[in-house]
């Protein structure tokens, strides 16, 4: 039986140092951050039932206990949030088959009516719909990619962001969060499976357990043909497509960046190289 909650606690708790959690130095420790013995005298617990906790042995703690453990390892709320998902509820339904992702029609005529770089992701960060200009910015959001894979595995999608380590940061505490306690979905197996095996960057970054939302925000491109531009990137929910969402992409009225966007939309500038055969990914 896997041991969610027992692994993330021990991911967070060995990033909290000492002196993060008001505890004075004392010599050469063998584990990175707290001591399981200091996180249940922090958090006001016995060490035994700390261990328990950690281990798998006990997986009805109460909210109560869990707030103050996620005090002591300085959760914030998403990260909680996260947390209060991962205890065994015995009355919890017996989960139904993963429905396949379908874009509502209405859905694809909006995209298409859009005059700014757009697409329809899945929840596991699928591209299921995009635009011409989306695929002028990135061929990697064409229908059939996945942006998660080609981060992590494509050189060429890794060219195009300056700021690709906070990228596959953000993206992999997206997917945490994204998957809560699916982690029995066919498709999470599938991606997760793959990264782990050929990036050591997913590994690293999946072994912290960091939990985030996305959120509206700029977004740094270097793109080939028309150069270093920021955009904003939002994305919004679809009514009646649970885990869908529209992800738009739009310069800042006026600004250079919006002119390097209409440039490429009325160009018919070409695409990014996929990668050639024996290139290697950043891992």
């Amino acid at each position: 039986m896997s041991n969610d909650l027992g692994a993330f606690l021990s991911a967070r708790r060995a990033l909290v140092t000492p002196q993060q959690a008001g505890i004075p130095h004392g010599g050469v420790r063998r584990v990175p951050g707290l001591r399981r013995e200091e996180v249940a005298m922090l958090a006001g617990l016995s060490a035994d039932y700390y261990l328990r906790l950690e281990r798998g042995r006990d997986r009805n703690p109460s909210v109560q206990v869990l707030e103050s453990i996620a005090r002591v390892l300085q959760l914030d709320e998403e990260h909680l949030a996260y947390l209060l998902t991962l205890v065994a509820d015995s009355t919890r339904k017996r989960r139904r088959r993963p429905r396949r992702e379908t874009v509502p029609a209405g859905a694809l005529k909006l995209l298409d009516s859009l005059v700014q770089p757009a697409f329809i992701e899945g929840r596991y960060f699928d591209i299921l719909a995009s635009n011409s200009l989306a695929q002028a910015l990135s061929p990697a959001l064409a229908k059939g990619g996945n942006q998660l894979r080609d981060l992590f595995l494509n050189p060429a999608e890794q060219a195009l962001h300056p700021e690709w380590e906070n990228m596959t940061e953000c993206f992999v505490a997206n997917l945490r969060q994204a998957v809560g306690t699916d982690i029995d979905d066919p498709r999470f197996i599938e991606l997760t499976g793959e990264l782990s095996l050929a990036s050591a960057r997913f590994r690293q970054l999946w072994a912290r357990h960091e939990v985030r939302g996305q959120r509206g925000t700029p977004i740094r491109l270097n793109h080939p043909q028309v150069g270093e531009l920021t955009l904003n990137r939002e994305r919004l929910s679809i009514a009646g497509a649970e885990g869908l969402m529209l992800v738009v992409y739009h310069a800042d009225a006026g600004s250079s960046d919006a002119e390097k966007l209409t440039l490429l939309a009325s160009a018919g500038l070409p695409a990014i190289r996929e990668p050639r055969a024996g290139q290697l990914a950043r891992s």
